[in-house]
């Protein structure tokens, strides 16, 4: 059974669920990522010189044994998962050379790990984000030769979403037919520091994901990324930030702002551009199927869990979601 059969047959499927793979410690060269335990046998996982994220244990955990991935998955009613890259390991801001041959290592891994478990399992391609044309060309590689679904690559890198130079980016996944995973990265790792308030009680990871996706579909929106790009599919994280609570303020903004294209001044434009999105509903909100469902249409939420992770839920059950989540994942897999 191919990963296409799996998708077919599975009535829950996972869009948010990172990898971390042993093939790739190392692979970015003095920037890692590099697997460590402290005296105490604290775990800690390395980036460059300076980042440690301490405590997490990804060694025989799902994260990285594929094995217990999948009997958590079968636990937890989850037939499917689409896999994307640990959001440590973008790598967007180290030299354009270390992080092709970062890319190129992960995502022939990836492909033989979901290869060798097609049924349950399918994978987002590591995308050099900082390169716009080797992006384009890996992602050509990790879909035509490898079988990925798509790529998967952060908020963050040294070009602004919505600049020109990424366009050869967004034509390939169009032209390829595939989805975009946006997910964002804590600031600093390997590029510049971010807003100093956020070092205090990981807020960077806490409430600073939340807008580095609010500020993701800004610059897409108002940018003209999808106005540019008809077929483009692009999913966000974490049911796409705050826009679902900050919509009427984008909206004003988008028909009475100066900076405003044309295209988004009468009233409708920008919630119909909201519409063209797709996001994941991990947002830990009980009516947040409903929510997200306002803002971007039922039809365009997919389901995630960040599994494995410090804020998936403790007792994860996946057997009461309504179908067409599965649905709604399957059309956005669906090469057009």
């Amino acid at each position: 059974m191919n990963q296409q059969e799996g998708l077919k047959h599975a009535s829950v499927i996972d869009m948010h669920a990172h990898i971390v793979l042993a093939e790739t410690m190392g692979a970015a060269g003095d920037y890692g990522p590099f697997l460590g335990k402290y005296p105490d046998n604290t775990p800690y996982f390395q980036i460059g010189k300076t980042y440690r994220l301490n405590g997490v244990k990804y060694e025989g955990s799902p994260f990285m044994d594929v094995d217990c991935r999948l009997e958590k998955m079968a636990e937890s009613g989850i037939d499917y998962q689409v896999l994307s890259p640990n959001p440590l390991t973008y790598f967007h801001f180290i030299p354009a050379q270390e992080a092709i041959r970062f890319c190129r290592i992960h995502n022939d891994a990836v492909a033989r790990l979901v290869g060798n478990n097609s049924q349950k399992l399918g994978a987002f391609a590591a995308l050099p984000m900082q390169d716009p044309k080797a992006a384009s060309e890996e992602l050509k590689r990790a879909v035509n030769e490898l079988n990925l679904m798509g790529a998967g690559f952060g908020t963050d890198m040294p070009l602004r979403l919505h600049d020109p130079a990424m366009d050869i980016v967004y034509e390939t996944a169009a032209e390829l037919g595939v989805p975009l995973y946006i997910h964002p990265s804590p600031a600093g790792i390997d590029g510049p520091e971010g807003d100093p308030v956020l070092r205090h009680f990981e807020l960077d990871i806490v409430a600073g994901f939340t807008c580095q996706e609010t500020l993701a579909i800004g610059s897409l929106v108002y940018g003209g990324v999808l106005e540019r790009h008809e077929n483009l599919k692009i999913c966000i994280s974490h049911g796409g930030g705050a826009v679902a609570m900050t919509r009427y303020r984008m909206a004003q903004a988008a028909r009475k702002r100066p900076w405003s294209p044309a295209s988004l001044r009468e009233t409708g434009n920008f919630e119909a551009m909201l519409k063209r999105l797709w996001v994941d509903t991990h947002i830990g909100h009980p009516k947040g199927i409903e929510l997200l469902s306002e803002t971007f249409g039922a039809d365009h939420l997919v389901y995630g869990t960040n599994f494995a992770g410090w804020d998936m839920p403790d007792n994860l059950d996946s057997h009461a979601l309504p179908g067409f989540l599965a649905d709604n994942a399957r059309k956005l897999l669906c090469r057009t």
